[in-house]
C-alpha cells in the first residue's frame, strides 16, 4: 500500500506536485487556506524552463485549454527612454492566476486527490538553535510537503517589498510583456487570458519611511508624466482583481541543510523583473514527483527523498538566483537606468545573455 503524501499550501507548486504524484498512484491531500477560483499578486508570465517541466507533466494542453496566450517580445521603459520591443529568445506564456489556480484544482481533484479548501495546516513547529544567530529548523513529520508561498522578511532598517496586482482594460501595449522601472520599483504589464491586461509591481519602502496614505492602485499606475502613466491613462481597472502582498524577502535561500521538504516559493523567491517565479514553481514540483513516489512506494527514505529535492532545487536554481540578485540591484539603481536601457536596446548579446542566465 503506497504511504500517502500531504501537501500544505495549493498554489503553482503544491498543485503541480499532486497532480504529478496522483499520475503515479500515490495518494495525496492538499490543505489550502483559500478558495478557488481567487486573485493573486503575480506577473502571470511564464517564461524559461518551467514551460518544458509542464509538458513533461502532462500539463501544457492545459493552459491552452483554459485561454493561455503568448509573449513573442518585452519591451523595457524608464523616464529616460525605451528598448524598444524585441524578440524574447522563446515565447512566454501568459494566463491569469484565477484562471489557472482553478484549473490545476480542478484537474487534481479529476485525477482522485484530495483537495481542502478553507483550511489551515497545523503550524510547522521550530526546533530551537543551539548557535543564538544560527535560525532554529523546521520540525516536519514524514509524508508532509510545505509549499506554503513566500517566506516573509525580517524586517530591519533595509528596503521593506511588497507587491501589488491589479488587471486593467482598455489598455494597448506596445510588447508582450512590458516592464516599466522607477527608482521606487518595477511595474510589469502583459497581455492576459481574458483580453485584459495583468498590472503587477514590486515596491520598496525603507523602514524608517512612512507608508501612511498610499494609494496602490496609484502606484502602479506609475508617477504622473511617466511612459507608464501614460500607457494606463485610459485604463478601467477591474476593481475586484486588486490584491497585495507585503513583507516580502528577495533575500536567496538554499533548500539543502532544511528540515523539511519546500518547494516553490517556499523555498525562494526569485526576483519578479526576472519573470521566473511561476517557472520555478513547476520546475520545483516536477523535481519533487519521483523521489516523493519512490518514499510512498518504500523504495528510498523520507531523508533521502528531501535530500534529493533540495539538492536538485538547489542545482536547478542556484545560477539564476545569483544573475537576478545582481539584475535586480541594477535596475534599482536610478543612475544605472539609462545605460541599461541603452544597452539592452542595441545589443542582442546582451539581450539574450540576461535572459539564458535568468531562466
Amino acid at each position: 500500500m503506497p504511504r500517502p503524501v500531504t501537501i500544505v499550501g495549493g498554489g503553482l507548486a503544491g498543485l503541480t506536485l499532486g497532480i504529478g504524484l496522483r499520475r503515479r498512484n500515490v495518494p495525496v491531500s492538499v490543505f489550502e487556506a483559500g478558495t478557488y477560483p481567487r486573485h493573486r499578486v503575480c506577473g502571470e508570465f511564464i517564461s524559461g524552463r518551467g514551460q518544458a517541466a509542464l509538458a513533461r507533466l502532462g500539463l501544457r494542453p492545459l493552459l491552452g485549454e483554459v485561454g493561455a496566450v503568448h509573449a513573442l517580445t518585452a519591451a523595457f521603459f524608464s523616464a529616460a527612454g525605451s528598448t524598444g520591443p524585441r524578440w524574447l529568445p522563446s515565447p512566454a506564456i501568459c494566463l491569469s492566476r484565477f484562471t489557472l489556480d482553478a484549473a490545476l484544482a480542478k484537474k487534481f481533484r479529476e485525477l482522485g486527490g484530495n483537495l481542502q479548501t478553507g483550511t489551515r495546516w497545523p503550524v510547522v513547529g521550530v526546533q530551537p538553535s543551539a548557535c543564538p544567530d544560527t535560525p532554529g529548523r523546521e520540525l516536519q513529520p514524514e509524508g508532509i510537503v510545505q509549499a506554503t508561498g513566500r517566506h516573509p522578511s525580517t524586517g530591519g532598517n533595509g528596503p521593506h517589498w511588497f507587491g501589488l496586482k491589479i488587471h486593467a482594460r482598455n489598455v494597448v501595449l506596445t510588447a508582450g510583456l512590458e516592464m516599466h522601472i522607477s527608482p521606487r520599483g518595477y511595474v510589469g504589464l502583459c497581455q492576459i487570458n481574458d483580453g485584459g491586461v495583468n498590472v503587477c509591481g514590486l515596491f520598496r519602502r525603507r523602514g524608517n519611511e512612512n507608508g501612511g496614505g498610499e494609494n496602490g492602485r496609484d502606484l502602479l499606475r506609475g508617477p504622473p508624466g511617466s511612459p507608464l502613466h501614460r500607457r494606463l491613462a485610459g485604463a478601467e481597472f477591474v476593481e475586484d482583481s486588486f490584491c497585495a502582498v507585503a513583507g516580502l524577502s528577495l533575500q536567496p535561500r538554499p533548500a539543502a541543510g532544511r528540515a523539511g521538504i519546500c518547494l516553490g516559493d517556499a523555498i525562494t523567491m526569485i526576483p519578479p523583473v526576472t519573470g521566473n517565479g511561476m517557472s520555478m514553481a513547476f520546475e520545483s514540483a516536477e523535481l519533487a514527483v519521483a523521489p516523493l513516489a519512490a518514499w510512498s512506494r518504500g523504495e528510498v527514505s523520507w531523508d533521502e527523498a528531501r535530500a534529493k529535492i533540495a539538492r536538485d532545487c538547489d542545482a536547478a536554481f542556484a545560477g539564476r538566483l545569483g544573475w537576478a540578485k545582481w539584475l535586480q540591484r541594477i535596475i534599482l539603481t536610478p543612475a544605472l537606468h539609462s545605460p541599461l536601457i541603452a544597452l539592452a536596446a542595441r545589443s542582442d548579446w546582451f539581450w539574450r545573455l540576461a535572459f539564458a542566465h535568468t531562466r
